[in-house]
Order: C-alpha cells, then sequence, then structure tokens
C-alpha cells in the first residue's frame, strides 16, 4: 500500500484523479503505475516488462524507479510490505 508521497501532484492524482499537478499525457501511465505500485508488498512487485524498474543510487539508494515517459520515472522506497517517499520526477 502506498503510505507516503513526495510529490503533492501525484498524490492529488492518486486520490482523487486531479491532473492539475502532473502531465497531462502520463495520466493513464501514471494510473496503472500507481495501482500496481499500491498493490506491491516488495519493490520486485514494480519489475514489469517494459517499466525500466531499476535501484537508484547515491543519495536515492534504497529508491526505486520506474518509467513513465520520457525521461519522466516514479521513484519510491518501501518500509516493510508499504511504499513510502513516492515521487515523480524528469531525474536525467
Amino acid at each position: 500500500m502506498i503510505r507516503s508521497f513526495r510529490h503533492r501532484g501525484v498524490e492529488t492524482f492518486f486520490r482523487t484523479g486531479s491532473k492539475a499537478g502532473i502531465q497531462p499525457k502520463h495520466e493513464a501511465r501514471l494510473r496503472i503505475l500507481l495501482t500496481t505500485l499500491n498493490l506491491a508488498s516488495v519493490p520486485g512487485d514494480m519489475d514489469r516488462s517494459g517499466w525500466e524498474f531499476h535501484p537508484l543510487k547515491g543519495t536515492m539508494k534504497n529508491h526505486y524507479a520506474v518509467k513513465v515517459n520520457g525521461n519522466w520515472r516514479l521513484t519510491f522506497s518501501f518500509e516493510g510490505q508499504d511504499a513510502i517517499l513516492v515521487d515523480y520526477m524528469d531525474y536525467h
């Protein structure tokens, strides 16, 4: 279950469906990714074909990322069986 967010726009989108804080063209993909992340109990549950799941390094160690579109990624960490610190960023 998703327990916390870093990105307010993604949190609002997840909770209400409002696209005000996200790229509108990412709506469908984010909906799929967030729904799957909410059901995930370990990071590996996000390792799906075409999602480019990978662990992050450096200051983002213990966080993971999946591709949204282009350079945009959904990043997250896990605490127990809960996803935490869910973020949405163009980090490349």
